[in-house]
């Protein structure tokens, strides 16, 4: 189990030196793209697994070629609802400990003057159809963005205790501008940079996580 360090009541940082070593890495800029798309992958696993802990199961019976047992399935409706287009890289990840999840693409990008959120995509249907949605987000930056979605998944009718943020790498301004604005969201993240830059860039960082994860650069 990765040990964890509180940020907050409901922020978690995961510290685990398999993390952390996949993290620098992943931080150097001759990582090829898809060395890359595996870190955020592999990364993106480890924090669903530790998020997931606390999910309610049921048990049935079944049986084995030797025996009766009892056994046990996740009981809430699981929602993933990725950030396009950097959340694309943390999907694989989250529908391999969720295979039927439902998946919910929501297209938000930061304008580069006013570095505000703008909607331009949302395939949220006009029914809350999950119990629990996770939010993935690989970069949080100023905090906007995510801030913005979870906005739009509040108005879409879910309550702010069912969902759960996922992110890679954060700045400390964006983790306390979400924990701000939305103090009983849940929120697990890799690691955390301290030095938010005056044009909304993470340093050290990881640069911009969509080009790295696209080979749009």
């Amino acid at each position: 189990m990765a040990a964890l360090v509180s940020k907050g009541k409901n922020v978690h940082v995961l510290d685990h030196p398999v993390v952390a070593a996949r993290l620098s890495q992943l931080r150097q800029s001759n990582a090829t793209p898809s060395e890359f798309r595996e870190g955020i992958k592999q990364i993106s696993r480890f924090l669903g697994f530790e998020a997931s802990r606390s999910l309610e199961s049921l048990e049935f019976d079944g049986e084995t070629p030797v025996a009766p047992f009892t056994g046990t399935v996740i009981k809430p409706q699981i929602g993933l609802a990725p950030i396009l287009r950097a959340g694309l890289g943390m999907e694989d990840a989250l529908l391999e400990l969720f295979p039927e999840a439902k998946v919910y693409h929501i297209g938000v990008f930061r304008e580069k003057v006013s570095l505000r959120p703008v909607e331009y995509y949302s395939k949220l249907p006009p029914q809350v159809t999950v119990d629990k949605c996770y939010l993935l987000d690989p970069l949080v930056a100023t905090g906007g963005t995510a801030c913005a979605t979870i906005s739009m998944l509040l108005d879409w009718g879910i309550s702010i205790k069912n969902i759960t943020l996922l992110a890679v790498l954060s700045s400390e301004a964006g983790l306390e501008r979400i924990t701000a604005e939305y103090p009983e969201l849940e929120v697990w993240v890799a690691a955390v940079d301290k030095v938010l830059t005056p044009n909304g860039i993470i340093s050290p960082g990881l640069g911009d996580t969509g080009d790295r994860l696209f080979h749009t650069y």
